[in-house]
């Protein structure tokens, strides 16, 4: 165990937690990271796969008593932890009926952390029918994202996997960019970001920050800036004739000519891509 995980209120609190639970050591320093902001306020925190229900206390004594606390689970000796103040759904996470009524039950969410069942399934499901009915500002967080590696159990690597998907969402939020003129789905208009941990991953939801990206320029004047990109193969060329003609910053007819030969030439692509190959044989080591 890493001594600085020893000392985060988070770890101790789960050590103290009445009821069993299993957790990844480095998983604490995440939930410090991500949850800290939410500590003493009024909140709806949902965890899907409570067990024991030992992490429900820890999010009880972590959050403190404005938060209500949550679980979901398909066993339903589960309802057993009502007692000490908890609300418990049984229920099948991959059921998009469950989903339904859940939210129609208990409205807008803060957090939702899937410690769920880990299939694919049952993660994508999670986010997909969820991501509507969390507030802005608050976080999808799913937790074992290493069993989209799995190959025992979970069919993994997959096409299919939870990382793709959660890949895919990348690609998703980048519509926001005038660059790819694409149209916003519901993704692109609710998740503001991702984050990417070992084995978790965070949905960071606010629909108000999802807006179609726009570019803007100061009241400055351009003295020198210049495009130098493709310098390297070029050897100043294009940066000569832009100091002595200025051919390359005008709206015509050659601006466009050599935009083709500069930005989209085969053979320089061709070299760059000799060069990526080359590092992403050595991240893969």
């Amino acid at each position: 165990m890493n001594q600085s995980t020893k000392k985060l209120e988070i770890f101790k609190l789960f050590k103290k937690s009445k009821k069993f639970s299993i957790k990844w050591s480095s998983y604490f320093q995440v939930y410090e990271k991500i949850f800290s902001k939410y500590k003493n306020k009024k909140i709806k925190f949902v965890e899907i796969g409570v067990a024991n229900g030992g992490s429900l206390f820890m999010w009880q004594k972590f959050f403190g008593k404005k938060a209500k606390i949550i679980g979901i689970d398909l066993n339903p000796n589960a309802k057993k932890l009502e007692k000490y103040g908890f609300k418990i759904y049984v229920g099948s996470q991959s059921d998009k009926n469950f989903w339904k009524n859940f939210y129609k039950k208990e409205g807008k969410i803060d957090i939702v952390l899937d410690d769920g069942g880990h299939k694919n399934l049952q993660q994508i499901s999670t986010v997909h029918y969820s991501l509507p009915h969390i507030k802005d500002g608050g976080k999808i967080v799913v937790e074992d994202t290493s069993v989209s590696y799995v190959k025992k159990e979970f069919y993994n690597p997959s096409k299919y996997s939870f990382i793709n998907y959660a890949k895919n969402i990348i690609d998703i939020i980048h519509r926001r960019s005038p660059l790819l003129n694409k149209n916003l789905n519901f993704y692109a208009k609710k998740i503001f970001f991702v984050e990417f941990f070992e084995s978790i991953v965070v949905f960071s939801i606010d629909a108000k920050k999802c807006f179609a990206n726009k570019q803007v320029k100061n009241n400055a004047k351009n003295e020198w800036a210049i495009d130098y990109r493709h310098n390297e193969y070029f050897r100043g060329l294009k940066s000569k004739l832009d100091r002595e003609y200025g051919l390359l910053n005008k709206r015509n007819f050659f601006r466009k000519v050599t935009r083709k030969l500069f930005y989209r030439n085969f053979l320089f692509n061709l070299l760059d891509n000799f060069k990526i190959k080359k590092i992403f044989k050595e991240i893969q080591k």
